[in-house]
């Protein structure tokens, strides 16, 4: 039996919220999780990997080294590889192709089908697996040597061997780009000045027109003083940041290059600056005026919102009432429509990413987790969120689109209007049993427009969740808004943040405020190692920001 307590007394919305016996407040904030990336080639399914051991390639048979995620793993057939030796691989896996149409084709096309020819051995001197790239344990036949190639792996990594016997996977995916490259030249009449453009653009298609030439104003180290931690997360940190001698403020967001590098994020990070980017055409989305990079960190600098967030807002003040409740919401819908319009899911809709600005406005911040060119044709499949706002088609393991981001918004206005969230469990596994099977609880006391509106947003099926069919907008619950007003913050918000100056923090969580606002260092020889040009086209310098600099 699951027991929930509500607060009823009316006077208690006055009061800060306490910890009541039996009553699960929000009274913490909660950090989102994300599926590792997954890099299908092949069929291989691959991930970025900690190698608890050492570790050799398949593919070029180095050693796989660096520190936390040095390479990825298949999660079908376990071949280890460099992450740059990931466009050598030639075969496809074992683990989900065996009898394939795919690998038949490629059993014509390249005339391979060579099986190894396995036999128990007693290895000497220690050795490794040449698919898995771990160490051949034991003391008497630790492993399984091929008579014709000599290759070396566990009994288990057997059957998920491909079957190339005698075949240097790395000189034939070099041999094989070779080919394509004569294939273009043997095909075509053209000069071959001319074919030279033509192999340019063949190879790289995704290449767009050169942009125009950057702003020549760039931002630094050098322009900013750090006055307070703002945020802190493990991607990095949020930071208050002064444009030196200026008298500007900024929210400066940093991140670890190599966390980064190693959770194998480099693309949400891309996203997240061109997110930011567009955000300057809508005003209830966090402006982005630079990003910048150093030899160890990434920066973002966005417009300093010194409202707070209303996890900050909430815990002050227990709940909200109904018409600052419903601004907030009225708000967070022309935000989210202007992402969805653009094709953007947001995947991390929550309190801790809703900012106030000195108006008491609101503003969404925070689009690490968004996914673009969404659409009905193109799904997303990752499984990301902060648990309490995961919706129930992520924790079933469908492809999605917007849905997601209106669950994530029924649970924030649940907890925006009654002070907890709407689903309850002692630990991860039961808080996603109880948003798979469970209906929300609905004290006596909210209004019948507020039940209406989220009974018909946390409805399980995605395809007939509220403003998947319909428009959210024209619901009762909104009744007192002026869109028309809204859209242009012509509406006066309810409710106004005490903030004393420009610089001013009081309106965070002291738990970051008392730390020291510096850059965390890593080890040098993890910087060094780095791909340097991970993050090329990284660095945007806003307009608006030229003329606060020079």
């Amino acid at each position: 039996m699951a027991v929930q307590y509500f607060l009823e007394d009316g006077d208690a919305m006055t009061q800060p919220t306490k910890a009541v016996d039996g009553m699960q407040t929000l009274n913490r904030r909660r950090g989102a999780v994300k599926q590792p990336k997954v890099h299908v080639v092949k069929n291989h399914e691959f991930i970025a990997t900690f190698f608890n051991q050492p570790t050799f390639c398949s593919i070029c048979k180095e050693f796989v080294w660096g520190l936390n995620k040095q390479g990825y793993k298949c999660k079908q057939c376990n071949a280890a590889i460099h992450k740059k030796c990931i466009d050598s691989v030639i075969y496809r896996c074992t683990g989900t192709a065996a009898n394939s149409r795919d690998t038949m084709f490629q059993k014509e096309r390249f005339n391979i089908d060579m099986p190894h020819r396995f036999k128990p051995y007693n290895y000497k001197s220690p050795t490794f697996c040449d698919h898995c790239g771990s160490l051949l344990w034991g003391l008497y036949r630790q492993g399984l040597k091929c008579e014709a190639c000599t290759m070396n792996v566990h009994s288990n990594c057997k059957s998920k061997v491909a079957n190339l016997c005698g075949i240097n996977q790395k000189l034939l995916a070099e041999a094989l780009s070779q080919v394509t490259i004569s294939q273009v030249a043997l095909n075509t009449d053209l000069p071959f000045c001319l074919l030279k453009v033509c192999l340019f653009t063949a190879v790289d298609k995704s290449k767009t027109p050169t942009p125009a030439p950057a702003p020549q104003v760039h931002l630094t180290l050098n322009h900013l003083v750090f006055h307070k931690v703002l945020g802190k997360g493990s991607f990095g940190k949020v930071m208050l940041a002064e444009l030196r001698g200026k008298g500007q403020f900024f929210a400066v967001k940093i991140l670890k290059k190599h966390v980064v590098l190693m959770d194998d994020d480099v693309e949400c990070t891309m996203v997240e600056k061109r997110v930011l980017a567009l955000a300057w055409e809508n005003p209830f989305l966090t402006h982005l005026y630079s990003t910048f990079q150093s030899k160890e960190h990434l920066f973002f600098v966005m417009e300093y919102l010194n409202g707070g967030d209303l996890m900050f807002h909430i815990q002050e003040k227990g709940r909200f009432d109904i018409n600052r409740a419903t601004f907030y919401a009225a708000e967070i819908v022309a935000g989210l429509s202007f992402l969805h319009a653009k094709g953007i899911v947001y995947r991390d809709l929550k309190l801790d990413n809703i900012m106030l600005d000195s108006d008491g406005h609101i503003k969404l911040a925070d689009f690490g987790m968004c996914r673009e060119n969404i659409s009905q044709e193109n799904r997303a499949s990752t499984f990301c969120g902060t648990p309490d706002y995961i919706a129930p088609e992520i924790l079933l393991g469908q492809k999605y689109t917007f849905s997601v981001d209106w669950w994530s918004f029924a649970v924030l206005v649940y907890e925006m209007l009654i002070g907890q969230s709407p689903f309850q469990g002692d630990d991860e596994e039961e808080l996603f049993e109880s948003i798979r099977t469970d209906a929300p609880h609905y004290p006596r006391w909210i209004t019948k427009e507020s039940k209406s509106l989220l009974e018909l947003l946390f409805v399980k099926d995605p395809k007939v969740r509220m403003d998947a069919v319909g428009c959210i907008r024209l619901h009762p619950f909104f009744k007192s808004i002026n869109w028309t007003a809204l859209e242009k913050r012509q509406v006066e918000p309810p409710f106004k943040p005490k903030v004393k100056s420009p610089s001013d923090c009081s309106n965070f969580d002291r738990e970051f405020l008392n730390e020291k606002p510096r850059l965390s260092q890593c080890d040098k020889n993890l910087v060094e190692s780095m791909d340097r040009n991970a993050f090329a086209g990284f660095s945007f310098v806003n307009p608006k920001l030229e003329s606060m600099i020079s």
